[in-house]
């Protein structure tokens, strides 16, 4: 069975990590995949948020069951084109759940033959988020807790250039 992880990983953190370790003890195969946002501003490019997330899983016992990918639309439409029906959402907390349930009756209504499973990391990963990091970095902060030392130099070095 297949799972879908969608998310920007703009940067990848320990919390998606969990998440997605998480998810490979659940399903077969796992689509982590950069969702691409033309709204937001990225620090990194969609191919560098790729490449990091491979860099970061390369090794671990569980990575040979993750395909790595982005896409740019409607989250269901890349799961049905994948034959994904189930889709991983990672939920921290409350606020989170609340987005996510509306999000998921939304999907639901799109494609009612895909699913939603919300996944909670590890409780001392729960307040960590991509922009709380991207703010720990912009100010010189240690990451050490938050993202693998590969994304923390990277992110460290382009928040750096952008100051």
């Amino acid at each position: 069975m297949k799972a879908l992880y969608a998310g920007s990983f703009d940067p990848i953190t320990y919390g998606h990590l969990d998440i997605l370790q998480r998810a490979t003890h659940l399903f077969d195969t796992v689509h982590v995949t950069v969702a691409v946002n033309t709204r937001k501003e990225a620090v990194f490019s969609v191919e560098e948020r790729v490449a990091l997330i491979r860099e970061c899983i390369h090794g671990q016992t569980w990575a040979e069951r993750v395909v790595v990918d982005s896409f740019t639309g409607l989250l269901v439409q890349h799961a049905q084109k994948l034959g994904v029906h189930t889709l991983i959402r990672g939920v921290r907390q409350v606020s989170d759940f609340e987005y996510e349930f509306r999000m998921a009756l939304m999907n639901r209504r799109l494609a009612p033959e895909i699913d939603t499973v919300f996944l909670m990391p590890n409780e001392e990963l729960t307040f960590v988020s991509a922009s709380l990091v991207k703010e720990v970095a912009y100010w010189g902060g240690d990451l050490s807790h938050f993202v693998p030392e590969t994304v923390a130099t990277r992110l460290s070095e382009r928040v750096r250039v952008a100051k």
